[in-house]
């Protein structure tokens, strides 16, 4: 007997489209989003895919979000605590619980590792410094 679901592939969807409407709107967030995602569209679609796989595991998203993360310009500490803020009022607002938790553990856990990628490639001679999380345990 296989291991029940967390959530159902409409859930994801929602919670992925109701979370980058907030990024969108974010004053902080919203113009950096906005002038690097030209076609949300298909970004969205992605973002379903990759919260998918890791959710439902799927095994439906194959791309390789690191680089792309790493050549931004000018990305700071905050921006990621903003981005995990605004994950957390949508996922805390989510009616599945247990599905709300598990995706904002793995949020916790996708920022820490992007901010360390991001200083690896951007600072490659200074020791990356941890990303300090606000509304939820550290990241181990």
């Amino acid at each position: 007997m296989g291991v029940m679901a967390v959530c159902t592939e409409e859930e994801v969807s929602s919670m992925v489209h109701a979370f980058y409407a907030r990024v969108r709107h974010d004053e902080v967030l919203g113009p950096i989003f906005n002038a690097h995602i030209h076609d949300w569209d298909n970004h969205l679609a992605q973002l379903v895919d990759f919260w998918s796989s890791i959710l439902r595991r799927t095994g439906r998203f194959t791309g390789a979000p690191m680089p792309r993360h790493a050549a931004l310009p000018g990305l700071t500490p905050a921006l990621f605590q903003r981005w995990l803020a605004l994950f957390h009022e949508t996922t805390g607002a989510l009616p599945n619980r247990a599905m709300g938790e598990q995706a904002f553990a793995m949020a916790q856990r996708i920022a820490q590792s992007l901010w360390y990628g991001y200083q690896l490639s951007n600072s490659p001679d200074e020791v990356p410094a941890d990303l300090v999380l606000d509304g939820g345990p550290p990241c181990a």
